[in-house]
């Protein structure tokens, strides 16, 4: 299918900008959101080198809650209608919950949840008049595990996916309307290296790393076959360390924590900081991340 509707949010870095390359090979018409417009100016010129019919960019803020709104109702506007919604936007932070601020760990869950619920009660009506359309939500396997200070993440993605479950649920009743979960495992993306950190270490992606372009690819192929009732993972190892959480939990325990510090923590110090939880960070928005390379961004 080509020629579609594609309005992907938080497109201008990592796997939501893989994810907007990917359809415009396909020549779908895209709608790309992001809160920084300079580096969607990049992304709108990626794409249409990539072969997009059009793309049109809104510099939005997914956690103002009136943005869902004014995005849906600018792709109608132009488009006339919506094929595909693909929900990217995510920032990271780093640190335990006592230390991490409590104006990050609410900023960091309101990016991820609230603004699902808002982009879906947005967007679900549209997609029901039209008797049709696709709802891919970017999850990670943080959404089925919990891991020490990554506690405002767990909860962000734990309270993601069972917002997208619900609305799985919630859509039976119109056959042609999919809500769909992609589940990625550790992603060499710039999420790493702008995320809010309190660890007093600069992080990393832990292996094994995957490139941002296999999400994309799994994002694609589900817009082509949606799959309502499953969760679909990227990432070799996602269900043996779920499986590991779910039957073995003191084991998990006892090894999760020195398991952390040895594949995400540097041995380069780095203060306290709110990386791109609040504002964007525009000059670090690209695909990729430094993996495997071991420097402070």
């Amino acid at each position: 299918m080509t020629g579609r509707v594609v309005l992907v949010v938080g497109a201008s870095s990592g796997i939501g900008l893989a994810t907007a390359i990917e359809f415009a090979r396909r020549a779908d018409n895209l709608v790309l959101v992001s809160r920084s417009r300079e580096a969607l100016d990049v992304t709108e010129e990626a794409c249409r080198s990539a072969g997009a019919a059009a793309v049109d960019v809104i510099a939005d803020d997914v956690c103002d809650p009136g943005s869902a709104g004014r995005i849906v109702a600018t792709t109608l506007s132009r488009h006339g209608r919506v094929d595909v919604v693909v929900h990217t936007a995510t920032v990271m932070g780093y640190g335990t919950v006592e230390a991490m601020p409590a104006d990050v760990f609410t900023t960091v869950v309101d990016i991820a949840v609230h603004s699902t619920v808002q982009l879906a009660q947005a967007v679900l009506p549209v997609l029901r008049r039209q008797h049709a359309g696709v709802f891919i939500g970017v999850n990670s396997l943080l959404g089925s595990v919990t891991v020490p200070h990554m506690g405002a993440y767990t909860a962000a993605k734990w309270g993601q996916r069972a917002v997208l479950r619900t609305l799985q649920q919630e859509t039976r009743d119109e056959p042609g309307i999919h809500v769909c979960i992609v589940s990625p495992g550790s992603i060499n993306t710039p999420i790493y290296y702008q995320a809010a950190n309190y660890t007093g270490r600069t992080t990393r992606p832990p292996f094994p790393v995957l490139s941002p372009e296999r999400v994309a690819a799994a994002i694609t192929r589900l817009a082509d076959r949606p799959r309502r009732h499953v969760s679909v993972p990227v990432g070799p190892t996602n269900p043996l360390i779920i499986s590991a959480f779910r039957l073995l939990p003191r084991l998990y325990d006892l090894l999760v924590g020195p398991l952390f510090r040895l594949a995400a923590l540097t041995r380069t110090t780095l203060p306290p900081t709110t990386g791109n939880v609040h504002q964007p960070i525009p000059a670090r928005e690209r695909a990729h991340g430094h993996w495997p390379a071991k420097r402070t961004p």
